[in-house]
Parts: C-alpha cells; structure tokens; sequence
C-alpha cells in the first residue's frame, strides 16, 4: 500500500480524531479500546508498513506508561493513605476554622491545590468530594460553591504543576527545568483557579438548581459524622506528608547549585528528586504518619495499597493507548507534517503548544494524552525556533492548553456530573466553562510572563 504525504495526512488526521470523538461520545465505546482501533487504521489508511504499525503503537504505549504508571500507583496510594487516616479531613477542617464559613470556597480552592499536588484530579476529586458534602451540608451553601473552587484547584495543579504526570513529561520534552517551572506554574496558577473557582463560583451558582436530594452525598455525609469522633492526625504531619515529595523534586532540581555535576552527593540528590524515587518516599513515610501512627496494622495499610490501585487501572490503560495514538501519529509522518504547517503559520512556540494540547484535548478528552501527545509534537519545533522561549513556559502552555472545555469524553466530565448531581447542560455550563476558564487565562498569564522574563 502506497504511502500517504503532505496535506493528505492532515485529513487522514482530523478524520481519525473525529472518529475518536463519534466513537467515545455517541456510541459509548471505551475509550482505551477506540484509541487501540483508530490507531492501528489510521496507521493501515496512510501507508505506514503493516509490521510496523503496531510495533509504533505498543511503543508509544510502553514509553508514556514506563514513567506514568509508577507516578499514578504512588500517587494513588499516597492519597488512599490520607483519606482513610482522615488526614483530608483534618485539612479541611483546619481551613474552614482558618477562613470562616463565609470565606469557604477560598478554603476549598487551597485545600485542593495542597491535596491535588501529589494525585491525579480523579484521585483528588474522590479524596475531596466527602469533604465538599459535609463542608455543603454543615454551611448550608451549594454544593457549586464548595465544589467548583475544589475542582478548580484541582484542574490547575493537574494541568500546570509537576510532580503531575502529564507536567513531568513535559518537563523532559522541553528540557525544562522542573524547580523553575513549580515556581512559575504557581505564578499563573493561583490567580487562575482564583477566577476559575471562586468568582467564578460566585457568579454561576445562583442560576443553577441542583436537586434538594443527592444520594451520594448523603452516603458521605452520614458515614463521615459517624467517623467525626476519631483521632486524626495533625494539620502539621498531614501538610508534611503531602507536600514530601514536591520538597523532594525541588531540592532535586537545585542539585547542580549544591553539589558539583556528577560528583557522589549531586547524584544522590537527583536520584532522590526524580519523581518515582520522591513519591516512593512519600508513601514510605505515609505508611507511618497516616497508618501505623493511626493505629493501622500492616494488613489493613497493604488492604489499602491493593484497594485504591484497582480503579485506576482504566485511567492507565487509556493515558497509555493515548501515547500509543501520539507515537503513530509521529511515525506515520502526521506529526511532522503538522508540525511543517505550523512553522508556515508562524504561530508562537507559546500558542503552537496550547493550540496542539486544545486540539488534542478536545477530541480525546484527557487532558494527560493532550499534555503528553503535545509536547512530543511541539519540542522539536520549539528546538528548531532557537532559544527564544524559556522552555518553563512552553510546559505551562501546553499545560493550559490541555485543560481547554472538558466534554463528554472526559471521565472527570461525568464524575462531576454524577456526584454534583447535575444535568448534561449544567455540567457544560460550570465545569465545562470552569476548564475552559482556566485554560485561556493561563494561556493569557503565560505570555505575560513571557514579556517579563
């Protein structure tokens, strides 16, 4: 079969990503098992040799989960740690004593920014959700004024900040330096989930009605007053464990300020700060401040560790298949061909990546496939361009860009849906806007970033 060239592939290309949406949106099919199939014909519809084409999927699988797959199971259990020794519990009830009643869509954006730093939004969000209940309950607010800040805090750490997957891979696709891009990532972060969460919160939540009765939040609140009475742990050990790993990473980054390149202690440093090696720490030690500190026996900790990765293993399976579509989109030529009509347009480095991430984001409905799949698309346009654009800004484009209108393919679209307990349209009027907030401001603070530095 003869091989498909120029403009062609950029067809080839929109129809399989229209086909991933019609597939995933109308017809329900799962998403993991539509990534596999429209690679493999996209490969087979532009010539790409028959033995290659799945080699090219399975390695692009295999390279985004190599690193992905140990962040998301720490992450995870990190976080399953925190909740079952109320650590998330005392965090919250830390900051409504803190901000107030009046004040507590502020203390729902910090709270998830702080617990969202080290697990995927998903994680948070289900770490988080009991909390936003009682929170709703105990105030008598809506649940969207409690809630949307919490996702909003979430979103922005997921899509902009490492030790988050998607981030950390854009950090070694740009070479970026992962110290400067926290700090950054912080700089355009906070004012966005500020106006993402609660403004925004303030302004939407009064035209939306959500149902006096929501089943889940009652499970919630019920079983959390029952469990109000228990000895959780301190404000102080919980932040302490939460934040371990992204101290670890920072004080990895500032290596080569410390100690000598390739000197002993140097490399010791950056074992430490990489971000397998600090999350492993972290649930090390979480294993003590949250579990045998708690009063939880070595089976009941392990019980935990089995419980929380079964989930997840669909979220890894589809992050994985969407590297597997990024690296045939790569060996098929598309991508260089993309990337040949996007040096033509002249486009930024800045908005080529926010741009690519928004697309890709839109039609698989993940914002780590779009980060992921972006930055592989965008770097070497980015090195060829010259060194014009700090590469910590390029991370934090792309980031923003991949948060861009979460819709019906999004997993996170109907977990909010279903614990929010609102309709299609509600949802797409304050969580879909909610995304769609954060990611052209952020792109907006990027460029203004860009100007100062």
């Amino acid at each position: 079969m003869e091989a498909v060239h120029g403009s062609m592939l950029l067809v080839y290309a929109v129809i399989a990503i229209a086909l991933l949406i019609l597939l995933i949106t109308r017809y329900r099919v799962y998403p993991f098992l539509v990534l596999l199939i429209v690679s493999l014909l996209l490969g087979l519809a532009v010539g790409m040799p028959i033995d290659k084409i799945v080699k090219a999927f399975e390695t692009g699988n295999g390279n985004t989960l190599g690193h992905i797959a140990v962040v998301v199971g720490l992450g995870t259990m990190l976080g399953k740690m925190m909740a079952e020794s109320g650590g998330a519990e005392r965090v919250a009830n830390t900051l409504i004593h803190l901000f107030g009643e009046k004040n507590i869509h502020w203390a729902m954006m910090v709270v998830a920014i702080i617990v969202g730093l080290p697990v995927f939004f998903e994680v948070g969000f289900v770490l988080l959700i009991p909390i936003a209940f009682n929170v709703a309950k105990r105030t008598g607010k809506s649940l969207l004024l409690i809630g949307l800040p919490m996702v909003a805090g979430l979103s922005v750490v997921h899509g902009l900040i490492p030790p988050h997957p998607a981030a950390l891979l854009a950090v070694q696709a740009y070479h970026a330096d992962i110290g400067k891009t926290i700090a950054y990532g912080l700089i355009v972060g906070i004012p966005t989930a500020i106006v993402a969460g609660p403004l925004f919160a303030l302004l939407i939540h009064k035209s939306i009605k959500l149902p006096a009765n929501n089943p889940l939040a009652e499970q919630f609140v019920e079983t959390h007053t029952e469990g109000a009475k228990r000895d959780l742990p301190s404000f102080g050990v919980t932040l302490f464990t939460i934040l371990l790993p992204v101290i670890l990473m920072l004080v990895g980054s500032w290596a080569d300020l410390v100690f000598t390149p390739k000197t002993l202690p140097n490399d010791l440093l950056r074992f430490v700060g990489s971000s397998d090696i600090a999350l492993l720490i972290a649930v090390l030690v979480s294993f003590y401040t949250f579990g045998a500190a708690r009063g939880f026996n070595r089976a009941q900790i392990q019980k935990f560790c089995g419980d929380c990765l079964a989930p997840i293993a669909g979220i890894t399976l589809i992050v994985g298949a969407g590297g597997g579509f990024g690296n045939i989109l790569r060996e098929s030529g598309i991508s260089q061909q993309i990337v040949a009509s996007a040096s033509q347009a002249n486009l930024s480095p800045l908005l080529l990546g926010w741009f690519v991430a928004a697309l890709i984001r839109l039609a698989t409905g993940s914002a780590t496939v779009a980060m992921t799949t972006a930055c592989g698309i965008v770097a070497p346009i980015a090195a060829a361009a010259g060194g014009g654009v700090k590469p910590e800004l390029l991370v934090l484009a792309t980031g923003a860009g991949s948060l861009i209108f979460s819709h019906v393919n999004d997993g996170g679209f109907w977990l909010i849906k279903e614990y929010f307990g609102m309709t299609v349209g509600q949802t797409f009027k304050t969580w879909s806007l909610c995304e769609t907030i954060i990611s052209v401001m952020g792109l907006g603070l990027v460029f203004a970033l860009a100007a100062i530095l």
